[in-house]
């Protein structure tokens, strides 16, 4: 009976080169997976915005702020639509 069984390995064929894509694309997915979920859920500083904006020199045109326009009137009168029936 003991020489019936055979303990060696099973014969695994060699992997293929589409095979190797596949694994190592699924492996860098979920890391780039990981990497989105992270981003959202741990919080950004806003430091580095507010120190790019210090270093900009700000011209006149952004300095004035654009004078509140009163609501223009137009000068045609809307047209009346008919009611349909």
């Amino acid at each position: 009976m003991a020489a019936e069984l055979d303990f060696s390995p099973p014969e695994i064929p060699e992997p293929t080169f589409m095979e190797n894509v596949l694994r190592y694309g699924l492996f860098f997915g979920a890391i780039f997976q990981l990497i989105c979920v992270l981003a959202i859920i741990l919080p950004v500083s806003k430091s580095h915005k507010t120190d790019s904006d210090c270093f900009e020199p700000k011209n006149s045109e952004t300095v004035k702020k654009p004078k509140a326009t009163a609501p223009q009137i137009s000068k045609k009168p809307k047209k009346e639509t008919k009611k349909k029936r």
